[in-house]
C-alpha cells in the first residue's frame, strides 16, 4: 500500500529541518528553547533515554540525533531512524554512524513501514507538538509507534504542551507565533488529554512535567 502524501500542515511541522539549519539546531533547541521557553532541563531528557533505550531502538522524529548521541547505549546498538524529513535522516545517520543505523522515510501519522513488534524500545522526542491536530487526534502516532515495539518493550518521549501546565511569559509570546507558522502545532495540546491517551493505551506508564514540557514513558502491553 502506498502512503498518502503528507498534508501541508504535516510538512510545515518539519520544514525548518534543512541542511543549513541542522548544524545550528542543537544550540537553538537545547540552549535557548529548552531553557527559555520549554523550561525543561536537557539532562532530564537524556536521563529519559538512559532509562528506556534498548539494544534495538526505533527513533521517530529524529531531529539531529542529539539524545541518542548523548545517552547510554548498548555495546551492539542497533538504531532505526524514522522521519518524514530526508535532511534530518541524513544528518542524524552521519552523527550516529558508529552504531548500526537504518533510516526510513515515513509519516508518523500513518502506519510505519516497519515490521510489527520488532524493537525493544521506541522514542518520539519533541515530535507530537509538531504534528497537526489535538492530542486526541495526533495520539494515532502512539499507536503507530507502539505497533513496532515488542510486548514489554518501552515507548517514551517528550512534548511541549500549552494547557494544564505552567507556560512562562516568554513562551506565551512565542508559541502563538510558532503555531501560526506551523513550526509548532500545539495550541490545543493539554496535559489532561495526553494523560488520557496514554492511559487508554498503556496500563503501565509515567508522566512528568518540567515547565510546559511533558516527559512520558510506558511499557507496551
Amino acid at each position: 500500500m502506498t502512503a498518502s502524501p503528507p498534508s501541508d500542515q504535516v510538512r510545515a511541522g518539519q520544514a525548518i529541518y534543512l541542511p543549513w539549519t541542522l548544524p545550528l539546531y542543537d544550540r537553538v533547541a537545547f540552549q535557548v528553547n529548552c531553557r527559555l521557553f520549554f523550561r525543561v532541563p536537557v539532562p532530564e531528557v537524556v536521563a529519559l533515554f538512559d532509562r528506556n533505550v534498548s539494544a534495538q531502538h526505533l527513533d521517530v522524529g529524529v531531529g539531529t540525533g542529539y539524545f541518542l548521541d548523548h545517552c547510554r547505549t548498548a555495546p551492539q546498538q542497533a538504531i532505526t531512524l524514522a522521519d518524514l524529513n530526508e535532511h534530518s535522516l541524513r544528518h542524524a545517520a552521519r552523527r550516529l554512524a558508529r552504531f548500526d543505523v537504518t533510516t526510513v522515510q515515513a509519516n508518523a501519522l500513518e502506519p510505519l513501514p516497519l515490521p510489527e513488534a520488532s524493537f525493544g524500545s521506541a522514542s518520539m522526542n519533541f515530535l507530537l507538538h509538531c504534528v497537526p491536530g489535538s492530542i486526541r487526534q495526533k495520539a494515532v502516532v502512539l499507536d503507530n509507534v507502539a505497533a513496532c515495539v515488542r510486548p514489554g518493550g518501552r515507548i517514551f518521549g517528550a512534548t511541549v504542551l500549552t494547557q494544564g501546565v505552567p507556560v512562562g511569559a516568554a513562551a506565551r509570546v512565542a508559541f502563538p507565533l510558532l503555531n501560526r507558522r506551523g513550526v509548532m502545532q500545539n495550541a490545543e495540546d493539554s496535559l489532561e488529554d495526553l494523560r488520557t491517551e496514554l492511559a487508554a493505551r498503556f496500563p503501565e506508564h509515567t508522566l512528568t512535567v518540567h515547565g510546559c514540557t511533558a516527559l512520558f514513558e510506558a511499557e507496551v502491553p
